[in-house]
């Protein structure tokens, strides 16, 4: 039986649109295959390229003995979290390292409240810089401009802690692990019996790290074997905690009905500093005292009823002066003497007395210059040279301030926002350089150091380490040149003129 024509084709052509359908789907179907197997090996290089989509609540529940709005680590007002950040805000994934790395105009978010106009920051085409390629490329040293270099992520929670001494890097998360880098590979690690890691400083050999336990622990590395890191004291010691405890004079009431030996914090350690000499250790605590800790013997020799809400900061500063900011709004200032052998600690002043909780402070390298964080968004800072007088407020947060760390003419702000303004002193104003975007969770903590590799007309330039709630650290190359003479100085350089 003969078959039409136009049926034949009509026939053929409907054939030949199932076969092209099947395998469209069988295509689909490897890719997804493919996607799936590549998002599981993803481990410490370019995990932040998978985009995923998770709420605060969920990146939560990494302690179950946190309490459920701990995620900034730290207190504001008789109450645990950040009572100015969105609760409802939702994380999407780790973007891509090198989107959006420089904001293309940071004068709409940074400006310093002195000054008369906003400084413009033009923007910069990183589309075919070679900071575009790996993170983990050899090749990004030789270049001399602002940008992300590099990222550290390790499943195992957030980040609190950050410290950097020469070539390695401290890490402390809420898995109680400290990690050490070096290259930017896992290069060593301890972990403590309890406690997560909210602090830690390097102090020569030994490293002190502050836990949410109330305690201090002290390692340090075996002469044998640098990849071996050893425990080798708690603050307060057992021996002299239990000394404390056998008189009755030493114990103090923390709350009601509950007692407890001076000698010891009852609730976690927010922040850890050392002084100039290296002979005193300072912890700050929630529990709203200030401890003094001798470092030769670790034996506790003070404890300064400081505030009377948490204590989120404590910094040693300049002229034998400690700085404390708190919970409570306020940032004080004491005043250290010697009475013999002993050191004793006397209230001078509050520098600032507001409603919004103080996160953060650091002293600048010159000591001449003391900034605080807060958690409505702003950064304070006093003036030494004007004998501790109010210098100003730099703007450029959305949400909370959580950390703050400086090097050399330099200020780094990380905020709940996720980004990091980069500020620039000149004399006593502050222009803002840039800002850094590359988390998808609020800043916890920052390190800086020097880098070695080229400079830029004599400027040192630095590495910033910062540690975020999206449980990765990042590492940025940071220039104290406005990025429009980053990108002049590049070419000049790529092309040998002058």
């Amino acid at each position: 039986m003969a078959v039409p024509c136009s049926h034949i084709i009509i026939f053929f052509s409907h054939h030949l649109t199932i076969i092209i359908i099947f395998i469209s789907q069988k295509e689909d179907n490897y890719m997804m295959r493919n996607s799936k197997k590549y998002n599981n090996k993803m481990s410490m290089e370019d995990q932040s390229s998978v985009p995923r989509r998770q709420t605060f609540g969920s990146m939560l529940q990494s302690d179950p003995n946190h309490d459920e709005d701990e995620y900034v680590n730290f207190r504001t007002c008789d109450q645990s979290g950040l009572a100015n950040y969105d609760h409802n805000h939702r994380v999407s994934g780790l973007s891509s390292d090198y989107n959006m790395m420089i904001s293309p105009s940071p004068s709409d978010e940074c400006y310093y409240s002195l000054s008369t106009t906003p400084y413009v920051t033009p923007s910069i085409d990183l589309t075919s810089s070679p900071l575009s390629k790996s993170p983990w490329s050899s090749h990004v040293e030789t270049y001399l401009y602002t940008g992300l270099i590099g990222s550290l992520v390790r499943e195992e929670g957030h980040i609190y802690s950050l410290a950097a001494s020469g070539d390695l890097l401290y890490t402390g998360s809420d898995s109680k692990n400290i990690r050490i880098w070096k290259s930017q590979k896992e290069f060593a690690g301890f972990k403590s019996n309890s406690g997560l890691v909210k602090a830690i400083i390097i102090s020569g050999e030994r490293i002190f790290t502050g836990h949410q336990d109330g305690k201090v622990r002290v390692w340090k590395v075996s002469p044998n074997d640098p990849n071996n890191y050893r425990r080798i004291g708690t603050l307060p010691t057992l021996k002299a905690y239990i000394k404390s405890s056998m008189n009755p004079n030493n114990y103090v009431e923390v709350r009601r009905n509950r007692n407890s030996v001076w000698i010891r914090h009852f609730d976690a350690i927010s922040s850890l500093s050392m002084s100039e000499d290296q002979n005193l250790l300072y912890s700050a605590s929630w529990d709203k005292t200030i401890k003094v800790w001798r470092a030769s013997d670790f034996k506790c020799l003070e404890s300064i009823s400081a505030h009377e809400d948490a204590v989120n900061s404590v910094v040693v500063g300049f002229d034998g002066l400690v700085f404390s900011g708190s919970a409570d709004g306020t940032v004080k200032v004491w005043r250290r003497e010697l009475q013999g052998n002993k050191t004793k600690h006397f209230f001078s002043q509050t520098l600032l007395n507001q409603e919004c909780a103080v996160t953060s402070l650091v002293v600048d390298p010159s000591s001449n210059f003391l900034y605080c964080g807060s958690s409505d968004g702003f950064v304070n800072f006093w003036e030494r040279a004007k004998f501790l007088s109010h210098g100003g407020v730099l703007r450029g947060h959305k949400s909370a301030v959580l950390c703050l760390a400086t090097a050399g003419n330099l200020v780094f702000s990380g905020s709940a926002d996720t980004n990091i303004c980069v500020w620039r002193r000149e004399g006593c104003d502050h222009i803002c350089l840039s800002v850094l975007k590359g988390h998808s969770g609020p800043v916890k903590c920052m390190a800086v150091e020097e880098d070695h590799g080229p400079t830029i007309n004599g400027d040192r330039q630095f590495i910033v380490y910062s540690g975020s709630l999206d449980k990765s650290v990042k590492i940025w190359r940071v220039s104290p040149c406005p990025p429009h003479m980053q990108v002049q100085l590049q070419d000049q350089s790529q092309w040998g003129t002058s």
